[in-house]
């Protein structure tokens, strides 16, 4: 138990004592979760809607090639994203391998399908009757998914929380394709990794408890934005 006090203790202190390091990766760690996000909510809303709201052929089969997509194991895109990036890949000459943005993108391809299948199931248990009810009132199409979207919004909020805590925990794609490069690459959760093969487990447990503090600043938030709508 000891060594849990000192991970409390550590973090407090790196906390305040401005560690540049512990404050690098926590940059990092934002940065390509909150474009990761940012991303998958511009791309996985409309696609969520049409696929939850529309009728058309191969609407099963796409739902469940996004619902597989839920379970889509992160050191596979890991891996993707690697050949794809690598020098001799077809988009190494874009030198995103070792980036912030390779991370972000291999984190978009993560969030994608958590958005588009959570967002399609919020609108789908909406009441049948509202769509009706929305041309009867002479809505254009912009108003009518806009209506739509607003109805749903507590799912859709829970589609993007659900989202970001896949996100911001994510360790294969941040080390595979980021490196854990020090001052650059490395995150939370790839440093976690690093000072707890090196032993230093009150690091660890530090750099843990910033993410939690982190996840739980962002849980807060859209319940405050919950109650608010």
């Amino acid at each position: 138990m000891d060594f849990l006090v000192q991970g409390f203790l550590t973090a407090i202190e790196l906390l305040f004592s401005g560690d540049a390091e512990t404050f690098s990766a926590v940059y990092a760690t934002l940065a390509v979760s909150f474009n990761a996000i940012a991303v998958s909510l511009v791309l996985g809303l409309p696609l969520g809607f049409c696929l939850g709201h529309l009728e058309f052929k191969g609407k099963r089969p796409l739902r469940l090639l996004v619902d597989t997509g839920l379970a889509l194991p992160t050191v596979f895109i890991g891996l993707v994203m690697y050949a794809f990036l690598t020098r001799q890949g077809p988009l190494g000459s874009l030198g995103l391998l070792f980036s912030l943005p390779g991370i972000a993108i291999g984190l978009t391809i993560l969030a994608l399908p958590i958005v588009i299948a959570l967002s399609a199931a919020a609108v789908e248990g909406l009441d049948r009757e509202l769509r009706v009810t929305l041309i009867s009132l002479g809505v254009d199409r912009r108003q009518l998914f806009l209506s739509t979207v607003w109805e749903a919004r507590h799912g859709i909020l829970a589609a993007g929380l659900t989202a970001f805590g896949r996100v911001l925990t994510e360790v294969g794609i941040a080390m595979m394709v980021g490196g854990n490069i020090k001052w650059q690459t490395r995150t939370i959760t790839t440093a976690i990794a690093l000072e707890t093969n090196k032993g230093e487990f009150a690091a660890g447990i530090a750099l843990g408890l910033i993410l939690l503090l982190i996840a739980f600043s962002v849980t807060l938030s859209v319940s405050f934005l919950r109650k608010r709508g």
